[in-house]
């Protein structure tokens, strides 16, 4: 399986949201110049994450993007599923349950593709984005560096 940039970008931008939103909302300009994202691309990702109930925007001289529900209850794989789709790595007729395919009664393989794309959902729904923005924070610390 391998993530495109939406993905990649995505999560870059909502970790630098939450380490930049504590009292005010986000621009999308300040997010893609601190990430070397293109603004018109960060609003697309942004759009999609507004959809999904992620983020929430404001308009105006302070206006910007926040958090649409605590960091705490947004885990990776919400982020990744509204950004990409589907997360199975390997998909396969026989796991679906719906006649599958004609050999599905007797292949084991099946079984392989099934535990590889419960163990990506577990990863990913297990991962918060409170974790990512609170190991981004100590990591800049450790470094002496403001976060970025």
């Amino acid at each position: 399986m391998k993530l495109s940039t939406r993905a990649r970008y995505g999560l870059r931008a909502l970790i630098d949201m939450g380490l930049h939103c504590e009292n005010e909302a986000v621009s999308i300009q300040s997010i893609a110049g601190r990430q070397n994202i293109s603004e018109s691309y960060l609003e697309q990702l942004m759009a999609k994450l507004k959809r999904a109930g992620l983020v929430e925007s404001t308009r105006g001289a302070c206006g910007g993007y926040r958090f649409g529900k605590p960091v705490e209850e947004i885990s990776v794989g919400d982020i990744l599923r509204v950004l990409e789709g589907s997360l199975e790595a390997a998909t396969c007729p026989g796991n679906s349950g719906e006649g599958g395919c004609e050999g599905a009664d007797l292949c084991v393989a099946k079984y392989v593709w099934k535990r590889i794309n419960d163990s990506i959902t577990s990863a990913v729904d297990t991962l918060m984005l409170s974790e990512l923005i609170e190991e981004s924070r100590k990591k800049q610390e450790a470094s002496g560096n403001p976060p970025i």
